[in-house]
């Protein structure tokens, strides 16, 4: 196609009888339009009306086009606009943040676009979108809004829809010049008033809690304003420019499959699409939208707190694709419904949504319990407009360092979490500038709901939020940083030589790649070269230290590091939650006397699932109890007879699960859940538990305990691992109004999880004193 000529050429027949909708920001474009269409017609008087079809919560000035939409039913309405090309934007779109002041280029003032035609006529390229008649127009018109004042010549309300019409068939127009990613829904506000779903919905509220309709609609229009986003190409642009921004200090270039990237782009053209982000720090809700605007993919939705929307940097963020969400709505019928049906109006237009299925960033690297808010308003939305064949994608982004971290570490210890604000931003930003290693994103397979449940239908609500959970699990791959914190995490205090650490990483990674887990670039390669540099980057960050004064190399942690190299730890830990529990067990087994050993040992099991549920996604147990089996038979082909054969089986076992990790992956929860358990041990008969003084006195005690080296590690101290711990206790019906009995068993706990975290440390004492084998090396 030549520049500057229609996407759609012309013959003079075609143009008989037909009515043109000039879509003209100016009098410069309104003359570059009029020119095509007087050259094209032979008829000297074709039908035109001009107006600037702009996207506001307001009516368009349509009393021009309302008089001319009086033609035949077969009369066709074909709209016209022009695109401002940029030179070379193609190549590296490089729009500046100068562009906010002085315009978008692609929407050029009229002395601008004067300037541009002088320099270069064919940057004007005419865009012809797809006509429709007058007849197909009432008709959709009338199945669309049900018809509001009348689909008659004379209604101002079907010129408007017209006009709109128009506007949409150009953007799809030039999204074949621009590309997908600027894919923008449109009359977004206009298609929610007028949808005879939402005034029924209003009416049904209105009878609901004793309001009027006409004043329920008048409370519904600014909350459209404050929860629709308004996403333009310049945005987009502006958001992919600060996106690359926030990664400045990782490799250019994200690693991802070709063919996860190739199934991801089929899903969103085809199917009503959300992707679920696993959330660990600020940053990872950009990779979802970096990846799509990279790859030319639709433009994703995504959900963000209201805490976000603040001085310029919300509307900055609604502009490209941000909606802002109150974190907590549920006295406030109005703005659910409008929500609601926002999110069903997105998914029948196939925009494609994105948010944490985590309702929060991570604060201890292991996935967390999924919030259903978000998921239950994209299932009750398809579920009430009967959208089929929603796809849920979990979607997980692995980073070398996260910057989030070091703040965790200190929110867990009792700090307060600093407030977002503009000079808070402007310093996080600043701190991604420092190096921080490699992104990788690994994206599971989708989660299929062929017919949404019922709103009331919780149980299969968390199925889904479930499935979704074990999926971002499955694929989150085991990376340098997360790898060599649970090795080095296991012989803490000692540290580890080069060697030691190169064969527990080949160790870990041929017993990953066995069982079909993702691994770094770096770990599968093998490349020794980006391995010395990931583990440069992170001594660098201060994560692990290096002494390299002695005859060999040697890594390890700072103790006040702990409990940021647990986080990463953390991440992978779900891998090794089989092997974990397997290794207590057999540890307990090995120094037990007589018995039925294998009966022993699956009952220890179970122990161990319990006592952990508020840590992990456990699977149901026969399907557990199948996959710990599959972990045995890989162990020991004939771990059955060895078990049976009693202590020395348990013994010959361990033997051969070398290096242990059970301690590494276990023992902070333990530790932290024996400080919450001391507390309740220490209560008086009638005493009834505070939650809020027992965390805080919790925080104290642990860093007592921590100094006494009761506790091994500064990892075990955190809120989150206290309030869990307290979780299992009221699960155990522990954290009640303490009784004698109640208290006789609160200390039964409290032994059972000490005597639980010796063992780890008995566990962690083999791990470092057979370290020197592991590594080959004879001293």
């Amino acid at each position: 196609m030549a520049e500057g000529a229609p996407r759609t050429p012309f013959t003079a027949e075609q143009a008989a009888d037909r009515l043109y909708i000039i879509d003209a920001r100016n009098g410069v474009e309104r003359r570059i339009l009029l020119d095509w269409i007087h050259a094209t017609c032979d008829d000297g008087k074709p039908a035109w009306t001009s107006l600037d079809i702009e996207d506001g919560d307001h009516a368009l000035p349509v009393e021009m086009l309302q008089a001319r939409l009086d033609g035949a039913p077969s009369r066709e309405v074909v709209p016209l606009r022009v695109a401002w090309r940029i030179p070379g934007f193609d190549r590296d779109r490089a729009l500046k943040f100068r562009h906010l002041i002085f315009g978008d280029p692609r929407h050029p003032g009229a002395l601008r676009a004067r300037l541009i035609l002088l320099r270069d006529r064919r940057r004007a390229q005419i865009l012809v979108g797809k006509g429709a008649t007058l007849a197909a127009l009432r008709e959709r018109y009338c199945r669309q809004t049900g018809g509001g004042a009348g689909a008659g010549a004379d209604s101002p309300e079907f010129a408007g829809f017209v006009a709109r019409q128009a506007g949409l068939a150009l953007d799809a127009a030039e999204r074949g010049v621009r590309g997908s990613r600027y894919k923008v829904p449109r009359f977004v506000a206009y298609g929610l008033r007028t949808s005879p779903a939402f005034r029924a919905a209003l009416a049904d509220l209105s009878a609901e809690i004793g309001r009027s309709a006409n004043d329920l609609y008048r409370e519904a229009r600014p909350l459209m304003k404050e929860v629709i986003a308004r996403p333009s190409a310049l945005f987009l642009d502006l958001r992919a420019r600060l996106d690359r921004m926030m990664f400045g200090g990782y490799a250019p270039a994200m690693e991802i499959d070709a063919v996860e990237l190739a199934r991801l782009r089929a899903v969103l053209r085809e199917h009503p699409t959300a992707i679920l982000f696993t959330h660990k720090t600020y940053i990872d809700g950009a990779t979802p939208s970096r990846l799509a605007y990279e790859n030319d993919l639709p433009m994703l939705h995504s959900f963000g707190g209201a805490n976000l929307d603040f001085a310029i940097m919300g509307g900055f963020f609604r502009r490209s694709g941000m909606i802002f969400i109150r974190r907590s709505f549920q006295d406030q019928p109005v703005y659910k419904l409008v929500l609601r049906h926002y999110i069903a109006w997105l998914l029948a237009k196939r925009f494609p949504l994105s948010w944490a299925f985590e309702g929060t960033r991570s604060r201890l690297g292991k996935l967390m319990p999924p919030k259903y808010g978000l998921m239950k308003y994209v299932l009750d939305a398809a579920h009430a407009t009967g959208t089929r064949g929603v796809h849920f994608v979990p979607f997980v982004t692995s980073f070398d360092l996260i910057r989030d971290v070091e703040e965790y570490a200190a929110e867990q210890t009792g700090r307060n979490k600093k407030p977002e604000s503009l000079s808070w931003f402007l310093g996080y930003m600043k701190s991604l500038k420092e190096p921080s290693g490699r992104i990788r994103l690994d994206i599971g397979e989708p989660i299929v709901i062929d017919e949404a449940p019922g709103p009331d239908d919780r149980r299969a609500l968390e199925k889904i939020a479930f499935a979704v959970a074990v999926e971002a699990n499955r694929v989150t791959p085991l990376t340098v940083t997360s790898v060599m914190c649970l090795i080095l995490l296991g012989l803490a205090p000692r540290g580890a030589t080069s060697a030691e650490l190169l064969a527990a990483i080949a160790t870990l990674t041929d017993w990953a790649r066995a069982r079909g887990i993702r691994l770094s670039r770096e770990l599968e390669t093998g490349d020794q070269a980006a391995l010395s540099a990931t583990v440069d980057t992170l001594v660098a960050s201060g994560l692990l230290t290096r002494y390299e004064a002695g005859s060999a190399n040697i890594y390890s942690i700072d103790p006040d590091k702990h409990p940021m190299a647990s986080y990463y730890r953390n991440i992978i830990a779900h891998h090794f939650l089989d092997r974990a529990m397997i290794e207590l067990a057999l540890f307990e087994l090995r120094d037990a006397e007589g018995g039925n050993f294998n009966a022993a040992f699956w009952a220890r099991i179970d122990r161990l699932r319990d006592l952990f549920k508020f840590e992990f996604f456990y699977p149901p147990r026969d399907e557990h109890r199948v996959a710990l089996e599959a972990e045995l038979e890989r162990i020991d082909p004939v771990w059955d007879r060895r078990l049976a054969s009693g202590a020395s089986g348990a013994a010959a076992l361990i033997r051969r699960c070398q290096p242990v990790v059970g301690h590494a992956v276990l023992l902070p929860f333990a530790e932290a859940y024996s400080v919450v358990a001391e507390l309740l041990a220490r209560a008086q008969p009638g005493e009834d538990v505070d939650a809020k003084a027992l965390l805080d006195a919790a925080l104290v005690e642990g860093r007592q305990a921590y100094l006494l080296r009761r506790i091994s590690s500064e990892a075990a101290i955190g809120k989150l691992l206290f309030e869990n711990g307290l979780s299992l206790m009221r699960h155990m019906g522990l954290a009640d109004t303490a009784t004698p009995e109640g208290l006789v068993a609160r200390r039964a706990l409290l032994a059972e999880l000490r005597g639980l975290a010796n063992m780890m440390e008995r566990m962690r004492l083999t791990t470092a004193a057979l370290a020197d084998k592991v590594a080959g090396v004879d001293q």
